[in-house]
């Protein structure tokens, strides 16, 4: 009556899909310039990944984090993340999408991976270093911090099924017979 089983071939369409949800949470993080941090208090301090900003109601007085180099170090890096983020998209919609290239599969993990280490080093390096130089009191990080980390997370889970993968191939490619995890009489 009842089968639960696993179908593979609907991983060749799933993975990217979480690639590219990946890259939108990197571009939300890095174009987002609401903030990343924002005070607890009142609301008079704010900094995303690009400015700091002070001020209350509509006279706020900014300043631009791109005069530290710590603060060009997260934006690089995160930049640099999204663009290798984006590289292993389009070879795994190529490995995938269009035909069976299991041999890419790995390639994508690996840039996965790559991405994984340089954006958590950038998420790391921007509260040390804004606790070090800016911070005042208690704060808060906001959402768009959140986004970056979201991306990071769904790298590391990406990273893992591109390395695994591989080894179904005939599954992904629909030639195995279906093993039902469940099966009622």
């Amino acid at each position: 009556m009842f089968r639960c089983g696993i179908a593979y071939p609907r991983c060749r369409w799933i993975v990217p899909l979480l690639l590219l949800f990946a890259i939108i949470f990197d571009l939300i993080a890095i174009a987002v310039t609401s903030g990343w941090v924002e005070d607890e208090d009142a609301k008079s301090h704010y900094a995303s990944m690009w400015e700091e900003c002070r001020g209350r109601n509509n006279d706020w007085q900014c300043r631009s984090l791109m005069t530290n180099p710590w603060a060009q170090a997260v934006a690089a890096l995160m930049i640099i993340g999204l663009l290798i983020l984006i590289v292993a998209f389009i070879i795994s919609c190529v490995a995938l999408c269009c035909t069976l290239n299991v041999s890419l599969l790995p390639i994508v993990g690996v840039l996965c991976i790559i991405v994984v280490i340089i954006q958590f080093i950038a998420l790391i390096i921007y509260p040390v270093k804004f606790n070090e130089t800016i911070f005042e009191g208690n704060y808060y990080y906001t959402w768009a911090y959140g986004f970056g980390w979201g991306a990071t997370i769904l790298t590391i889970g990406c990273a893992i099924l591109f390395c695994c993968l591989p080894r179904y191939e005939d599954e992904l490619s629909g030639l195995a017979k279906t093993k039902y995890i469940y099966t009622s009489s």
